[in-house]
């Protein structure tokens, strides 16, 4: 089966090929250029395979949590050319492709992903591999105040896990009991090479769906700003 996937939800922007049993991928680090890169991307991809977008057999998607304009634009490109191509396609959560990372690269089966989510928050999820190899999410993510993120685990009777993401460097504080790993995590974000195998799995599951169904996960949905003086 060949899928392409591609994410844009957090300061990287990443997109991965897979065409048989061969997977290629680019990977950037660009906060702010994310539609910029993601197209050009696909395309050096597609034309290095020898392949078109109707070759394909579904296309995964970064859902989010993450940045809410990456995660938008990340949903919207999948989007269009699921649409051109009459592709399925399968929405992947950020949190859970580091997890898979962390899996894959470093053989971790029970981790905790954090990332920061601004506004004094983390937005939190923790993942166990299955018999497939594949990181499934044990409690909902969610977004909370770090110093909090314990108890929410213990809930679970969660301890320590291998930690991935960005909420550990930020808030090393109040998070670093939970971490078995040292020092800053070696998988920072979220890649789409990650999200080809959950999301080759959630296709073997019936799971996908058509273009116009594709949802972006934001996990924070509201936003309370402080209004200016004299603007209420």
């Amino acid at each position: 089966m060949n899928y392409l996937a591609l994410d844009a939800s957090t300061e990287a922007c990443s997109v991965a090929l897979k065409i048989g049993n061969t997977v290629t991928s680019r990977y950037e680090l660009c906060p702010q250029s994310h539609s910029l890169m993601l197209l050009p991307m696909v395309d050096d991809l597609l034309k290095e395979a020898g392949k078109q977008l109707t070759d394909l057999d579904g296309l995964i998607f970064g859902r989010g949590p993450g940045s809410f304009t990456g995660v938008r634009i990340g949903v919207g490109v999948a989007q269009g050319l699921a649409f051109s191509a009459q592709l399925p396609v399968v929405g992947v959560s950020s949190l859970q492709a580091m997890a898979q990372s962390a899996f894959e690269k470093h053989q971790q089966s029970k981790v905790i992903a954090a990332i920061d989510a601004r506004m004094s928050e983390v937005y939190n999820g923790y993942f166990v591999a299955n018999e497939q190899g594949i990181m499934q999410p044990q409690v909902e993510e969610s977004v909370l105040a770090p110093e909090k993120l314990a108890q929410h685990l213990a809930n679970m009777s969660v301890q320590t896990a291998y930690g991935v993401g960005t909420g550990w460097d930020a808030y090393a504080e109040e998070l670093s009991t939970l971490k078995k790993n040292s020092g800053s995590p070696e998988v920072l974000f979220p890649t789409a090479e990650a999200m080809i195998k959950i999301g080759q799995f959630a296709f073997s599951q019936g799971e996908g769906v058509e273009a116009q169904d594709a949802q972006p996960s934001y996990v924070r949905d509201t936003v309370s700003w402080k209004k200016l003086p004299g603007r209420e």
